[in-house]
């Protein structure tokens, strides 16, 4: 059990990275099909604020992915990363250029410049998504060997099923940035963009949800053994619970119900992103299996631990961040409304701590790291695993802002 958690926190990283960046990078896309004229620019401006750099902030996913990956499994990190140099080497160059180009538009002195830093933006929001959806389906379709550079520099990324993936990972994005642009647009109350962004939801939903059912043609044809495993098991099931998500997403858009209908499009994405992992498990690699590849007890015992503990301390951080943006609490004020009052510490903005649920959080970290470190017995460590577990929930409690449970 315990080689496996890791994987666990590794697909949790990955469905967070795809929909949340997925949204930002579908933001950008739009910037790029956003047409001309005022209304080309009124697109393209909503697009740029309604995400804002506060979304930048999701990039600490891919960090925590890479980072559990060659800790937890060093081979399989180290077979990747040289494999599939790449197209990883194309998603970091996306991520800086988008950065940039976010931080240079505003210091854009002419519209030649603004359509340069937008174009710059755009492409890189294309091409970010497609290639880590390339290298994710190489791994899926089992072009990437154990070893260092032992696959081919360029088939091991660029063949029908990473392809395929890799369409899909923009469909995705353009799909998430839509609905979430269409929500913000609602609450702003702009309901000419609004109807400019639902209708590019629903065509992008469309879109993707039948792009990923003509996928399963090209892996039954590519990687038979994947199509296999995407037709039985919790593969199967989380599929069904994907389709039954997207319908009810497009249900949502059509009626113009925007805020549900980002977490059931999130949880479409999200479930696609499982059924991948749920097909391959328990094989990472070819000939390498999770338990072959997991570093040793000692190590993984450490990067539990760390993970948990940290996660007790980043995800209340996160939560308040995008509560604040999705509400609107991080923008301007509307026009006819007062400035927001400054809230004085202690007086409903900063963490409120609870020392019961402190002691609580404590006592199971305490348990948790005995358990998986002095006990040898399975047993012990699937209790050692529900305490640390436990210590990540109660700690968020803790220490939880109120800021997160009222309205801003």
């Amino acid at each position: 059990m315990l080689k496996a958690l890791p994987l666990v926190f590794i697909l949790a990283g990955v469905v967070l990275y795809t929909v949340l960046s997925g949204a930002d990078f579908g933001a950008g896309m739009w910037q790029l099909l956003a047409g001309g004229g005022e209304r080309g620019k009124q697109i393209r401006d909503h697009a740029h604020h309604s995400m804002g750099p506060v979304w930048e902030a999701n990039h600490v996913w891919l960090i925590f992915v890479l980072t559990v990956t060659w800790t937890a499994y060093p081979t399989f990190f180290g077979s990747v990363a040289s494999t599939l140099s790449v197209p990883l080497f194309i998603a970091a160059l996306g991520i800086i250029f988008r950065g940039a180009s976010y931080a240079l538009r505003s210091g854009a002195g002419s519209s030649r410049e603004l359509r340069l830093v937008d174009g710059a933006f755009a492409v890189a929001s294309l091409l970010t998504p497609f290639a880590l959806g390339t290298v994710a389906g190489g791994i899926a379709a089992e072009r990437v060997p154990v070893g260092n550079a032992a696959g081919h520099l360029f088939s091991s990324w660029l063949n029908p099923v990473s392809i395929l993936i890799g369409a899909l990972a923009v469909a995705f994005s353009a799909y998430l940035a839509a609905v979430f642009l269409a929500a913000d647009a609602h609450r702003l109350g702009e309901r000419e963009l609004e109807d400019a962004f639902r209708v590019r939801a629903l065509a992008a939903g469309l879109v993707a949800g039948a792009l990923a059912v003509a996928g399963l043609i090209v892996v039954h044809a590519d990687a038979h053994s994947l199509y296999t495993g995407l037709l039985h098991g919790a593969a199967l099931a989380v599929l069904i619970l994907s389709l039954l998500s997207g319908a009810a997403a497009i249900a949502l858009v059509a009626t113009r119900r925007f805020e549900p209908a980002r977490f059931t499009a999130a949880l479409a994405v999200a479930a696609v992103v499982a059924g991948w992992a749920f097909a391959r498990y328990p094989v990472l690699l070819p000939g390498l299996t999770v338990d072959r590849a997991a570093a040793p007890h000692d190590t993984l015992v450490a990067l539990v631990v760390a993970v948990l503990a940290g996660g007790a301390i980043l995800f209340p951080s996160l939560a308040l961040l995008f509560a604040l943006l999705l509400r609107g609490g991080l923008g301007h004020p509307q026009a006819g409304t007062p400035d927001a009052p400054v809230v004085p510490p202690g007086a409903g903005g900063l963490p409120i701590a609870s020392p019961s649920r402190a002691r609580i959080a404590v006592a199971l970290l305490v348990v948790g790291i005995g358990l998986l470190n002095a006990a040898d017995a399975g047993w012990a460590h699937a209790i050692g695993v529900v305490s640390l577990f436990g210590f990540m929930i109660v700690a968020f409690a803790a220490i939880v802002p109120r800021a997160l449970a009222t309205d801003t």
